[in-house]
């Protein structure tokens, strides 16, 4: 049976599954794609989360794609809108049709001797092979399949309903009931003022507190700009602004971390009740940007706990009981409802083994270049974004950059790129220096990065754009060569030396 074979393979339709095509598609349209999508449908997260008030984590001006502008006057959008522009998008620029649903990648195995990847599919209950010059990864950075759910004693005896935001079932009938929500970050901070539009009390359970910070749903100098300027113009100046303020406020917290932290805790502080203890459920041990700040738009969770239908407590939990949780103070929540929203499970590329050589890959075992390359793995990228920023930003850089390689490839006459580790670098850091809890529990399948350029990842947009866009490509690191049995005949071999050649 013959395989079929395209010159790259995109796995995931996700935000960086589509960028991924665009800039294939205007950026080296001559190669061959296909963008092999595991699920039924387009948008990754946003597809995947359904629980209420799902929304973004960042500004949309920054998380929308510089391709297709996001010119909706939320700043902090829905997930149903996010939902429909990543569709939206994928049909303007015509990639819906390069999609293949329901076709998850479960192996890829590089061999040398062939210059090509061989890809494992399951499709259904049958499982085929493709194979493809090039892959690149836009699998997100966590399992789709489940959430992280700690064990709890007792949780067994629970005469309610548990369910984690993951798995979220849109027939649950949270009206006039009593919820806890176990957690403290994101998801947990955006579900409490959402439900709490319903249920008769919804209370967020949480062991420690996290920086929580709100915004406006709607950006009032974009509004502002809009208003004055052409729209083009009025997107450019508003992204901009957003990408500096959020460098600027990560630095800052980097430098006088103790100013961050005050001035995080005073706004919140205004927004609440004079008898709401900000300094227990509010105040985090750590700094500013050791964990992900949580954002809440047009303080909709400080209004909750304003007008007590909502409200916080940091405790631990002892164990369940039929009607609720008995925390370890002695107090004992009453609970119709629990939503475990205690995080995800980290997962790099969506678990797919990779396999080069015969030799199965450990990524845990490699090194990031650039944080888009692995060490040591031929024709492979995956994109990553930020971790103190929007997703998008860095993950259009490495799709732009996949593509700089590629048409190096072309002209050069070249199929085959390698970032190789030298002695010098073999030991690493981690590649994420966050504390938080799912991190920290994936730190050993995570890739390591080096302690400089091109092995060290910067969480730095500015540094980035010269990273991908502008830095040459033949840069002493990655190593380009030829498949031997791929070369071109002497009459026929018109490319032009690279470097090395």
């Amino acid at each position: 049976m013959t395989r079929e074979h395209l010159d790259v393979i995109v796995v995931g339709a996700g935000l960086s599954g589509i960028a991924a095509g665009y800039y294939l598609k205007t950026q080296s349209p001559t190669r061959t794609f296909t963008i092999l999508e595991g699920r039924e449908a387009i948008g990754g997260t946003w597809d995947l989360f359904r629980y209420p008030g799902v929304r973004s984590d960042s500004d949309m001006y920054t998380l929308g794609y510089t391709f297709n502008p996001w010119h909706s006057d939320k700043a902090i959008a829905d997930g149903e809108s996010i939902l429909n522009y990543i569709r939206d998008t994928a049909d303007k620029f015509h990639l819906t049709k390069k999609i293949r649903f329901n076709h998850r990648v479960v192996g890829a195995s590089w061999s040398t001797d062939e210059g090509r990847w061989t890809v494992d599919v399951q499709h259904g209950d049958d499982t085929f092979q493709m194979t493809c010059n090039f892959l690149m990864m836009c699998t997100g950075y966590y399992r789709y399949s489940e959430g992280y759910t700690p064990e709890f004693e007792g949780i067994e005896n629970f005469q309610g309903q548990v369910i984690h935001p993951q798995k979220w079932d849109e027939s649950l009938d949270y009206e006039g009931k009593k919820v806890v929500v176990i957690g403290s970050g994101a998801t947990a901070v955006t579900l409490v003022p959402a439900m709490a539009e319903k249920a008769q009390h919804v209370t967020m359970l949480q062991r420690s507190p996290t920086y929580i910070v709100s915004m406006p749903a709607e950006d009032p100098v974009n509004q502002a700009l809009k208003k004055a300027l052409p729209k083009k113009l009025a997107y450019r100046i508003t992204r901009w602004k957003a990408i500096l303020f959020s460098m600027f406020n990560f630095y800052l917290a980097r430098w006088s971390p103790d100013t961050v932290k005050n001035s995080i805790i005073d706004m919140a502080r205004e927004e609440l009740p004079d008898d709401f203890d900000v300094d227990k459920h509010l105040t985090p041990t750590y700094n500013p940007w050791d964990q992900r700040l949580c954002l809440v738009p047009d303080s909709d969770l400080f209004t909750a706990i304003s007008e007590k239908r909502a409200d916080i407590v940091t405790d631990h939990i002892a164990h369940f009981t039929e009607n609720g949780i008995q925390l370890q103070s002695g107090t004992h929540l009453d609970a119709d409802i629990v939503v475990t929203a205690t995080g995800l499970i980290v997962k790099i590329m969506d678990g797919v083994q990779v396999t080069v050589d015969g030799e199965k890959i450990r990524i845990g075992d490699t090194m990031s270049y650039k944080g888009a390359l692995y060490s040591n793995i031929p024709n492979l990228a995956s994109a990553f974004g930020y971790t103190n920023a929007s997703w998008t930003l860095k993950a259009e850089l490495i799709c732009e950059y996949v593509c700089r390689i590629l048409n190096h490839m072309t002209d050069h006459d070249l199929d085959k790129v390698v970032a190789e580790l030298d002695v010098e670098n073999a030991q690493g850091d981690a590649i994420l220096d966050f504390t938080s809890g799912y991190v920290q529990r994936a730190l050993d399948e995570l890739p390591v990065q080096g302690t400089e350029r091109p092995w060290k990842v910067y969480q730095n947009y500015l540094l980035d754009v010269r990273a991908f866009r502008h830095a040459d490509i033949n840069d002493g690191t990655l190593t380009f060569s030829r498949t031997p049995q791929n070369t071109p005949t002497p009459q026929d071999d018109n490319r032009v030396p690279a470097m090395g050649d």
